[in-house]
């Protein structure tokens, strides 16, 4: 198995909405805003090849959207998808699983594209799309609180294809769901949102979503204004830290525009950041 990060590019978020209730003057310690209090962040997704099959967890935002729909987000920076698949020397018909964690626009635009007007195709013709039936659900019916992070022509279009299939949910953590990656279901910040562990060169690599956006959400109350259930967030958030400190695990920051991968620790004050440091400096 051979794993790589994948830019797809940044944008910001109001930096409230970020931490929910925490004020400003703690949050802002470690996510600095502009002067509309906006803050930057990554989506940083992963392409994990192993033998025939290249797995790509989430995709980012994509480029279909209307620029009025982008002038909400200020996108910035020269990273993308596609362009990044180049780099590697892989193409997006290369690609045979397109794996999200879940689907707000974040996470899964960049799986769809637009092939005409109010036409729209996936990306990767050869792959299959995974998500969960309740997730999917959840997405498809939206409520009010989320329906405009779930955007049909983001996800329509892979069912649409034939290409959709969905990973069973057997309990809060079901093993081996691919080759090495068990999945972690949390439903805090959305319905059945999936958190894959990745047994990597020794290690359990754990891809965050936005159970952890970025090491200044590590603190049991920084908890998103995004997230539909915040205190089952807080349960969650806290049995997953108490464990990724035991178990030692390597976080790979999704959101986090300045750190890529953290380790925890235990202090007096509770589970603190321990060391951050790039993907390439530990594998």
């Amino acid at each position: 198995m051979k794993i790589y990060p994948l830019n797809t590019g940044n944008f910001k978020l109001d930096g409230g909405a970020m931490f929910g209730v925490v004020p400003k003057t703690l949050w802002s310690r470690t996510n600095e805003p502009d002067e509309n209090n906006m803050c930057s962040w990554a989506m940083r997704c992963m392409l994990i090849e192993d033998g025939d099959r290249l797995m790509l967890i989430d995709t980012g935002i994509g480029d279909k959207q209307s620029e009025k729909f982008f002038s909400y987000y200020y996108l910035f920076g020269d990273d993308s998808l596609k362009g990044n698949l180049d780099k590697l020397g892989f193409s997006p018909d290369d690609i045979t699983d397109v794996f999200l964690t879940h689907l707000h626009f974040d996470h899964c635009g960049g799986a769809v594209e637009r092939i005409g007007d109010n036409k729209y195709a996936p990306v990767f013709k050869n792959a299959t799309f995974w998500s969960t039936e309740k997730h999917w659900k959840w997405a498809t019916e939206p409520n009010a609180r989320e329906k405009a992070s779930f955007l049909s022509e983001n996800i329509l279009p892979m069912e649409e294809s034939g290409q959709l299939k969905f990973v069973s949910r057997n309990g809060d953590y079901t093993k081996e769901v691919f080759k090495d990656i068990d999945l972690l279901f949390v439903d805090g910040h959305t319905e059945s949102q999936m958190i894959p562990h990745i047994r990597y060169k020794g290690k359990t690599l754990v891809f965050m979503a936005d159970l952890l956006p970025s090491v200044g959400h590590i603190p049991l109350p920084y908890v998103m204004g995004y997230d539909t259930r915040p205190l089952l967030t807080l349960s969650e958030k806290e049995k997953f830290l108490e464990k990724a400190v035991d178990e030692e695990y390597v976080l790979f920051l999704e959101h986090d525009v300045n750190n890529e991968c953290c380790t925890l620790k235990r202090t007096e004050k509770g589970i603190r950041l321990d060391q951050t440091f790039s993907f390439n400096e530990l594998f």
